[in-house]
Order: structure tokens, then C-alpha cells, then sequence
């Protein structure tokens, strides 16, 4: 016990009140040798604290543990055989082990079981780290991590409390009373707390936590009155303190200035098989031949831990029978347990309007462009807007980056389910017949109500094998994979942003209706008593009888595969808001003119029969016009330019469309004009510059070199285009329009333009951000390119005959150019945006510059050589290395070459050893060190050199540098534009520079770490510091005698970073090339921990700057738990 006497004459931060802490596991030894540890040590005059039965568990107990641990100057911690099963255990180990780093003495005692076993964590600590690991995978939710957050910091505040179920609790009597007392007690360590009411409640919080720094976590916040009953004004808040929050409700916060949100993710599939096998079958993966049912129940819960535990627990024990029952039983009726989960957000919704707008986008537009169903929904009286936004403010839906409205499926399946609810025995009572079989049933046997306001039916999805196989044919598999629909979302080019043009992409497209057996007919009076029927979505149904009788309140009519020549001037359609017939056999749409003032979309889309378009000049609200693919099209009606408010017109892939009326020019709120892939086109438009709205135009696959016909016939697409020819060839004179100045975005690929054919006049589009000029004849791009000072996206890909690339103005998003096997040099300035990409497939190894630059070691400045640590260049005359560029996955064998980017400079040699010269060595991928002091010099940078061999493909493994410099709170992470590798057999050594300025000082602490892939083995790993002076004792001598100084290069940038004189969070830098790169989150795991463990636990902010081609792919977050070693 002389450790004991020791440790009473050290000073402590704390107040001494006991000089031993036990820490035991109660069942093992509690009766046993703890007790009469205990007694022995009371015995010799040691003041010993031990947790017995009388203590009340939960948090106080946990707080006056964490006092006495930091009031005694000793611990011994009896380790027996259950101990680490317990988590109260582990916790206080967690505690002891915190305060050791305060002079805190701790000895261990293993009683009953091997010190290895502890050490190793083998035997029955392994088995109870096993269980925990289960425990928490299992446990993903918010509230798990919120508590896991609270229990590794809460001792490094001034007052802590954790308050969970606000949203349940408030519900209740007195409820945000009774948590205002918890909180108080928690804050103050007291039990004495009496309140009369919530606003006194709320005073005292702000007076007893505005002067201590404090750290708060509040579980399931759902309403802003319970945030001020609990902190009343952020302002009042100490400095220093932190508050976790968890909520449903994403915008709950929007009133609060400063504020973070972390989002949780749904599992991996990897991680849902996992977890569910854990729960399934007690172990990390499935029992033999459950794997495929097993990934089949994982794709079900679509990553929700909650379905995942829910369904691998009632499935475990089960036999493969049982299984795959439970999963057909699932696609109709859902799990109650996962509903009533999952029904809490829906439940919380403030009204029905928005219950009921859930509604009715989970059953007919989870898929669809939000737009179009804003307009058709506010038409059935919904008010869209404000209820999708309290929709996503709930987590219950989303949207995209094409504007598709996104719902989990089983959120959906959870709506649907409400509904059927309505009247589980009876689908004629439900709201909604969302159920195609419900639906058949229903129309067949005339059995619906004036309940119903939505019906969907889609015959080629009924489980009736006869009447598919009656559908499709004998090779059903195959037609009906031809059958399902396809989003009509295009690509500029291939490569530049989706845009939507289709209403609703989820739906189903049939084909060949002409072919196909239709052997069931419906009969128009099941719709009789549908008297509020508003959404109707058919496919493949044929109905009988007078459409007079068909429902006359209907906004939404999608009747996909519409079986007649033309709609029956009979039919009701003045009450729609939108008209979809999409792979109809119509071949005009009606007789004459109709007035329907509502309707604002027609989507006649792959009709591919239809001749002629409808008179538009009784349509004025029409908004949306989509003709896309109709292949027989010949004429636009004139009447188009009438419209409005049209501002979308998409006649894409109408190869037979001769005419565009000149009316078409008259469309001052058009925003979007498709005519790609329309090659017949003639006709004279001559004032598109006034089409002042028009923000994208796509005008793809139409040969714009051609000459002009001398018959007066003019391709319409070259009338609004062609104005910019040089020198046009035996064409007419003609005065040739502009485009309008208000373009965005501008498709002009596979137009089989050349050097001499580039519309000069494009300098104008002062607005323009996408550019697709690919697919055509040009050798280099025209000087107009320069103008375009806000473009973001370029694509110049598959141009054969492309050699240089110069000229590209600065970009803030994407740069394409692969696929060009000729081009030689890329020059082009690229924004440090983070969406800034570059993609170079199939070139033939170009030098991009000002992203990198490749030169020849025998041309680069002496300075930069020996900047680099190289010498006797002549003795490198003959070497040769193989570079890989990752735009292009090509390779290529070159002399020894000086890489130029940014931010650093690299060099690739054969060779085996660090040279010399270098401060700091160590074999293996990484080296720690502390930067040393050296006459009072400044360090302005370092080189880094790297041993490596390669015994794989080049493609597939590349080498990576991490340098971390913990003291400061900095990550650099570069992916190379381009590496090398020696010849088979050889090592390969790579050298680096790095100009850091003031982002590397005396006494920071580092780490440099090099990684690379499965093929790709890292030796050795040196660093040489640089000065920005270059004293004579710090020049090296390289093995040929040549002098080797240490200066600081003056070339190049200064590595990005920012040093905060606070203690700083982690920030992240990514230079050179990430986008193939794999091993940033897979390796930063391996770096320092970060600077905020263990002095500052709580400050987990972690900032991520991406840089030069950057794009950011993901995201990789976890927490780390330090137990001792």
C-alpha cells in the first residue's frame, strides 16, 4: 500500500473524501472477496467507498459515483468473470480510467480469472463484449446514440441532464412540470425542487443554468412549446455548454440561430443483414440456406433498424416455409408492430388536411414530379405546397435532386395500410382502392360507394396467372419486363443533370397494345355511385358503355394504354386538371375544339399512332405539353402559340414532325423546349430571341451542317441555330435570329458541328450553366467558350476529332471530356467548389492543367528538384516509370516526370530506400513525430517519401497520403491525379512536397500515413522538414556528392487551412483526385484520435473542405470508445 502513502503527498485538482474506490462486479464477489477486501481495508485505516444495495439506482447513483472516483486517490478494480457482462461496470472503468490521466492511481485485481483473458478479451470477456456489440447494433436509433453522447462526456460539465420522451411525457398531466423538476434536480443535485407553474419552471432553468457550463440532452422533441418550457431563450445559455437535441421534426429548430443537424441514415445492406441476423439467428450472418430469404426480408425493411429487430425476431426459429409465407403475407399487410412505430409521425401531424395529403401521395404519387402533383393536388382542394413541407419537416417524405417526391416504402405501406383500415372487409367504404385486386374486385362487381376519391387499377399486375399470360404471351417474363415503365428523365448529353419531363415516372408503360389480348372489359356503370371520385389512375383496362356516365369530378385521369383511335366527345373531362395517356392508340385526341379552363397538363407521350396534335386555343391554362416519342407526329397544331401559360413543351423523338408553327416563338413563359431526335423538322422560326423565359433548350441528334435547302424549305432547328454559321454554303441570304439571353442550359450534342460551324453568338448567353457540345466533328472549342463566365457543366465527350482543350472558363460543378482518344492537352480552370468533378474516360493520358501537369525531370527547375530531394539527374536518364491517370484508367510508360498540382508537387522513381537526408524514418505505412525545434527557424514544409511495391493492376490500387497534424485539429488527405509504378518486380519510390506556411509548427504533433489498395504493399515511409532559411549544417550529401539544401521551395500554394486560436474542431481537406479514390473514410480511422479526446469529449464538430476536383461521395461517421489498454 505504498502507492497509497505516495499518492497522499501529490496535489490533486480535487477534494480528497476517500483514499480507495472499489470497483467490483456485484455477483461475483460482492459476499466474497470484495467484502472482505473491504473490511481489510477499513481495517488498516483506508476510507474506502463501495457501492452497496442501499444506493437508489439511476442517475444519481451515476453522479455520485463519478464524485467519488474524482474524490479518491485510489481505485482497485476487482476484474472477475462476469465483469465485463455488466455495462454499469464498464461505465465506471470508463470513469476510473478518464481520472487516471489526472494522477489517479488504479490497480487491478484479477480474481478468478486469467489476466490474458482481460487483456486479450478472450473467454468470457470476449463473450460479453460479443453481447454488447449485439446490444448496440441493435440499438441505432437517436435516442441510443443521443444517451451513448451523454454517458462519454456528462463529467466534463459543470451539470448534466438527460430527459427522455419529451413528446410523451408533455402529453401528459403536469407532464412538462414534472420534466422542468427533473431537470432542475438533475442541474442543481438536488430533490428539493416545488414548483406552482411553467413559466416559474422556466425562470429558474434560465437563473440556474446561465452561469455553469452545462451539457443537455432532450430525447424526442416534437413542439417548439416544449423547447421554451425546458431552455427558455439559447441566449441565456454559459459559454462552453452543449445541448443534443432529437426530434422528428427537421425545421423544429428553424427559429434557433446557431444550431447542427446530423441526420440519421438507414443501415447499409450489408449492416440490415447483419443486425438482422443477429436477431434472426443469433449470430452475424444466416444459418444455411436462409442467405436469399434473408436479403429478401432486409430489402423489405429498406434499412430501418425497428422493421429489421421487429421481423428477424418474429421470423427466428421458423422454418424456410414459414419464411417465405411471412413475406408474401407482407406485401399485403404490413407488421402492426412496425405501423404503430412508425404511425407516430403520421399521428403527429397537426390537422387532417395534411393526414389526408399523406394519404393520398403514399397510395398515386410517391415517384412523381412534385410540380405536377402540386398542381393536380391543389386542384382536388389540397393546399400542397405548405402540407408537402410539413410532410418533409416530418421525415415522412422527401425530394430528390430531379424534384421526385421520395417516400420509404415502408412509410408508404404504412399509408396504404391507414386506408385499409377504413374497412378492412368492405374496399367499396375505403377512401382510397389503392389495391389493384380491391379494384377489380370493386368496378367487377360494382360494389363502390360514394366513399371513394381515389382508384387505381392496373390489370397487368393482378396475381391471376391466366389473365397475365392472356396479356403477354407465352414469354411472360420478357414482355413484362419490356412492360414496366421507365423514368422519363433525360440526360443533356448523357452526363449533365436529370431534368424531369415525364409527370409521373413510377407509373407503368404498356407496349404494343395492338398485339395484346385484352379478354376483361369493365362496364362504365361500376363508376356510378364513385360521386367523389378525384384521382383515377388505369392501365390496360378497357371499359364499356356511354362515357357520359363516367365519373364528372375527376382532376386526375391516368389512363395509361387508352384503347381508342380518339377520346368520345361524350366524355366528361371539363373538371381535369391533368390528362395522362401516355402509350395510348389514339390518333388524334378529339374532334373539334373543347374549353377546359382547368386543365394546366397533357401528357400524350409514346403514342405512337397520333397524327396530329388537338386545338390548344381552349385550353389557356395549359402549363405542361409532353408529345415525347410520338412517331407518327407530323403537325403542331398553330394554335400552340396561344397557350399562355405553357412552360414546358417536350417533342422528343417525333421523327416524323415536319412543322413548327412560328407561334411557338409567342411563348414568353416557356422555360423548357425539347426537340431532340426530331430530324424532319421544317419550317421558320425567327424570334426565339424573344422567348425571354426559355431556360433550357435540347435540341440533341439533329445534323446542324448541313446545307440549306435552295427550295425555300428551311430546317427549322437550323433556322433558330444556323444564324452563327461563318460562311454557310449554298444557302439563301437569310437574317438569322439569336437565342434567348435566358438560357441555362443548352444541349447541343450529336449536331455534327465542326470548327467552322460554331454558332459565334453563343458569347451572349450570359445566364448559360450546362453546355453539352458532345458527339460532334470540332478539333478545338471556339473563343465564345470563354465568355460563359458562369457555366458550371461542360461536355465535350466522344468528339473524335478533339486534340486540344483550351479555353474553358473557370467551372463550379462538372467537366466532361472522356471518351476523346485524340486529345493531347487540357488547359481549364476548375473551381474549389466541392462539386467540382472532372471525368476523362478513355482518353489518351491528357494533361489537364491547372489540375495537374506533367513535366519531364531534366526540364524542371533545379529548385524544385531539390526541393523534391533529388540529384544526379543524369543517372535518371534511363529510368522509366508507369503512370496511371484516374480520368482516363489509362497507362502509360514515361521517363521519370515532376508532377505539378495545386497544392503539391510529386515525383514517381524506381527505388527501394529513403534516402538518406531524411529527418524521420519508419518501416511500415505510417510515422508519428513531434515537430522539433531547430535555431529558432521557421517551418515552412516538408516532403514526404513513400517505398512502395505493386503486384496488381494499376487501375485498381492507388497510393494515398494522410497528414495529420493533431495539435492543430488539420487533415490533409491527396489522392494523386496520377502515380506511378516501376517495372514488374522493382519498388517504387514517391516523393512529395508540401508547403504548409504556419499550419506546421515546433512541437505539433503528427502523423503521416500512406495507404494503398489490396495490391499495392507500403514499405517505408520518411519526412524532411523544410526552413524557410538554409543554414549550412542543415544541407545533406547524397550518395553522389551532390549537395542537398533544405530550403523552402518558393513554388507552389500554401495546403489549405484554417488555425483557429481556440481549441479547434477537426477539419478535413481533400486535394488531388477523390473521386475513385476509396480509402478517406476507410482509413481516417486510423488517424490521431481527434484533438478533442479526452480534453474536450464533448466538441465532436468535424468540418469537411473539399478541394480542386473534388466531389464528395459520402460520409463515414462512427464513435470510438475508449476502454484503456
Amino acid at each position: 500500500m505504498s502507492a497509497v502513502t505516495s499518492q497522499e503527498a501529490s496535489s490533486s485538482a480535487f477534494p480528497c473524501s476517500y483514499h480507495v474506490f472499489l470497483s467490483f462486479r456485484g455477483k461475483d464477489t460482492r459476499k466474497t472477496f470484495t467484502d472482505h477486501l473491504y473490511t481489510a481495508l477499513g481495517e488498516a485505516g483506508f476510507h474506502t467507498f463501495k457501492d452497496d444495495d442501499g444506493i437508489r439506482k439511476g442517475e444519481d447513483i451515476k453522479s455520485e459515483i463519478a464524485k467519488a472516483i474524482r474524490e479518491s486517490r485510489i481505485s482497485i478494480i476487482v476484474f472477475s468473470k462476469n465483469y465485463a457482462s455488466s455495462t454499469w461496470c464498464l461505465e465506471e472503468l470508463v470513469m476510473i480510467l478518464k481520472h487516471k490521466t489526472l494522477g489517479h492511481i488504479v490497480l487491478p485485481v484479477f480474481y478468478d480469472v486469467d489476466p490474458s483473458e482481460v487483456r486479450k478479451q478472450i473467454g468470457s470477456f470476449e463473450e460479453a463484449f460479443t453481447r454488447h456489440e449485439e446490444k448496440l447494433k441493435s440499438e441505432t436509433g437517436k435516442t441510443t446514440i443521443a444517451k451513448l453522447l451523454y454517458d462519454l462526456n456528462f463529467l466534463r460539465f459543470e451539470g448534466s441532464s438527460f430527459l427522455e420522451n419529451v413528446r410523451v411525457t408533455s402529453q401528459q398531466q403536469d407532464g412538462l412540470l414534472r420534466l422542468q423538476k427533473k431537470f432542475l434536480s438533475d442541474i442543481l443535485k438536488t430533490t428539493k425542487v416545488k414548483l406552482n407553474s411553467i413559466a416559474e419552471g422556466t425562470a429558474m432553468i434560465i437563473k440556474a443554468i446561465c452561469c455553469k457550463k452545462v451539457f443537455i440532452v432532450l430525447d424526442d422533441v416534437d413542439k417548439l412549446d416544449q423547447l421554451d418550457a425546458l431552455l427558455g431563450v439559447r441566449g441565456w445559455l454559459f459559454p462552453g455548454s452543449k445541448i443534443i437535441i432529437t426530434t422528428r421534426r427537421e425545421r423544429l429548430l428553424g427559429a434557433y440561430e446557431f444550431y447542427k443537424v446530423h441526420r440519421l441514415e438507414n443501415l447499409s445492406d450489408d449492416e440490415s443483414l447483419e443486425l438482422f441476423s443477429w436477431h434472426a439467428f443469433g449470430k452475424c450472418c444466416p444459418n444455411n440456406g436462409y442467405g436469399e430469404v434473408s436479403k429478401r426480408v432486409v430489402s423489405y425493411c429498406g434499412g430501418i433498424p425497428l422493421a429489421i429487430k421487429v421481423l428477424g425476431s418474429s421470423l427466428s426459429g421458423n422454418c424456410l416455409n414459414v419464411w417465405k409465407s411471412q413475406l408474401d403475407k407482407l406485401k399485403a399487410i404490413p407488421d402492426s408492430q412496425i405501423v404503430e412505430k412508425l404511425r407516430i409521425s403520421y399521428d403527429s401531424l397537426q390537422d387532417d388536411h395534411d393526414k389526408r395529403l399523406f394519404l393520398n401521395l403514399a397510395c398515386f404519387f410517391v415517384g412523381s414530379d412534385k410540380d405536377s402533383t402540386i398542381s393536380i393536388l391543389d386542384g382536388c382542394g389540397f393546399y400542397t405546397v405548405v402540407g408537402i413541407q410539413n410532410l418533409v419537416d416530418r421525415c415522412l417524405i422527401s425530394i430528390d435532386e430531379s424534384n421526385t417526391l421520395v417516400m420509404h416504402h415502408l412509410l408508404q405501406q404504412m399509408g396504404r395500410e391507414i386506408v385499409r383500415q377504413e374497412s378492412p372487409k368492405e374496399p367499396g367504404n375505403r377512401s382510397i382502392l389503392w389495391n389493384h385486386e380491391d379494384a377489380f374486385n370493386v368496378l367487377r362487381e360494382h360494389t363502390g360507394t360514394s366513399e371513394i376519391e381515389g382508384l387505381k387499377l392496373d390489370m397487368c399486375l393482378l396475381k391471376d396467372e391466366a389473365y397475365a399470360c392472356s396479356v403477354f404471351g407465352d414469354n411472360r417474363k420478357r414482355r413484362y419486363e419490356e412492360f414496366l415503365g421507365k423514368p422519363l428523365l433525360s440526360n443533356l448529353g448523357g452526363s449533365l443533370k436529370r431534368y424531369g419531363f415525364t409527370i409521373f415516372s413510377s407509373h407503368l408503360e404498356p407496349t404494343d397494345p395492338e398485339n395484346s389480348n385484352i379478354p376483361v372489359a369493365l362496364e362504365v356503370d361500376a363508376f356510378a355511385r364513385m360521386n367523389k371520385l378525384k384521382l383515377l389512375q388505369l392501365n390496360r383496362v378497357h371499359i364499356s358503355g356511354p362515357y357520359k356516365k363516367f365519373p364528372k369530378r375527376l382532376r386526375w385521369l391516368c389512363w395509361r394504354g387508352f384503347p381508342l383511335k380518339s377520346i368520345p366527345g361524350d366524355f366528361p373531362l371539363e373538371s381535369l386538371v391533368a390528362l395522362d395517356m401516355q402509350y395510348s392508340r389514339l390518333k388524334y385526341v378529339w374532334a373539334g375544339t373543347k374549353f377546359l379552363r382547368l386543365l394546366k397538363i397533357l401528357d400524350l407521350s409514346h403514342s405512337y399512332d397520333l397524327e396530329k396534335t388537338p386545338d390548344f386555343s381552349e385550353l389557356p391554362n395549359l402549363e405542361r405539353l409532353l408529345l415525347k416519342n410520338c412517331t407518327s407526329l407530323v403537325e403542331v397544331h398553330k394554335s400552340i402559340g396561344r397557350l399562355e401559360r405553357l412552360v414546358l413543351l417536350n417533342l422528343e423523338d417525333c421523327k416524323n414532325l415536319r412543322n413548327l408553327p412560328r407561334s411557338i416563338c409567342m411563348l414568353k413563359n416557356l422555360e423548357t423546349l425539347v426537340i431532340s431526335g426530331c430530324p424532319n423538322l421544317y419550317g421558320l422560326l425567327t424570334n426565339m430571341g424573344n422567348m425571354e423565359s426559355l431556360t433550357m433548350l435540347k435540341v440533341d441528334g439533329i445534323a446542324l451542317n448541313q446545307s440549306l435547302p435552295t427550295n425555300g424549305q428551311v430546317n427549322a432547328v437550323q433556322s433558330f441555330i444556323w444564324p452563327w454559321r461563318l460562311k454557310p454554303i449554298e444557302s439563301p441570304e437569310i437574317s438569322w435570329p439569336s437565342l434567348p439571353w435566358s438560357l441555362v442550359q443548352l444541349s447541343l450534342g450529336n449536331c455534327n458541328l465542326s470548327d467552322d460551324d460554331f454558332p459565334i453568338e453563343l458569347s451572349n448567353l450570359c445566364s448559360l450553366k450546362e453546355l453539352n457540345l458532345s458527339n460532334n466533328q470540332f478539333r478545338s472549342l471556339p473563343d465564345f467558350i470563354r465568355g460563359l463566365t458562369k457555366l458550371e457543366s461542360l461536355s465535350i465527350e466522344s468528339c473524335p476529332r478533339l486534340r486540344k482543350l483550351d479555353g474553358v472558363p473557370p467551372l463550379h460543378g462538372y467537366l466532361f471530356f472522356g471518351a476523346n482518344r485524340l486529345l493531347e492537352e487540357v488547359t481549364c480552370q476548375v473551381s474549389h467548389r466541392p462539386t467540382t468533378t472532372c471525368h476523362l474516360d478513355a482518353c489518351n493520358h491528357p494533361e489537364t492543367m491547372t489540375l495537374f501537369k506533367l513535366e519531364s525531370i531534366e526540364s524542371v527547375e533545379a529548385e524544385i528538384v531539390n526541393n523534391l530531394g533529388l540529384s544526379n539527374l543524369q543517372s535518371m536518364g534511363n529510368l522509366t516509370v508507369k503512370l496511371t491517370s484516374w480520368f482516363g484508367m489509362l497507362q502509360r510508360r514515361f521517363p521519370v516526370q515532376v508532377c505539378y498540382e495545386e497544392h503539391i508537387i510529386c515525383a514517381y522513381i524506381p527505388g527501394s530506400k529513403i534516402p538518406p537526408w531524411f529527418n524521420f524514418k519508419n518501416l511500415g505505412s505510417s510515422i508519428d513525430f513531434i515537430v522539433p525545434s531547430y535555431l529558432n527557424l521557421r517551418i515552412g514544409g516538408l516532403n514526404v517519401c513513400s517505398v512502395y511495391e505493386h503486384s496488381g493492376d494499376p487501375k485498381r490500387d492507388e497510393p494515398h497520403t494522410i497528414i495529420s497534424n493533431r495539435t492543430k485539429g488539420l487533415v490533409w488527405s491527396h489522392c494523386p491525379h496520377v502515380f506511378g509504378t516501376a517495372e514488374d518486380g522493382e519498388d517504387t519510390m514517391w516523393l512529395s512536397y508540401w508547403k504548409f506556411g504556419n499550419r506546421l509548427e515546433v512541437g505539433n504533433e503528427v502523423r503521416i500515413s500512406v495507404y494503398g489498395g489490396e495490391f499495392l504493399n507500403v514499405k517505408e515511409v520518411g519526412v524532411r522538414l523544410l526552413y524557410e532559411e538554409e543554414p549550412e549544417e542543415m544541407c545533406f550529401h547524397s550518395a553522389y556528392g551532390d549537395k542537398i539544401p533544405l530550403q523552402l521551395c518558393q513554388f507552389g500554394n500554401i495546403v489549405p487551412g484554417i488555425v483557429s486560436a481556440h481549441q479547434p474542431s477537426t477539419k478535413l481537406y481533400l486535394l488531388g483526385f477523390h473521386e475513385n479514390c476509396k480509402f478517406p473514410c476507410k482509413y481516417c480511422q486510423h488517424l490521431y484520435p481527434p484533438p478533442w479526446i479526452p480534453a474536450t469529449p464533448y466538441d465532436y464538430d468535424y468540418t469537411v473542405e473539399c478541394l480542386a476536383s473534388n466531389q464528395m461521395m459520402g460520409w463515414s461517421f462512427y464513435v470510438s470508445q475508449d476502454l484503456g489498454r
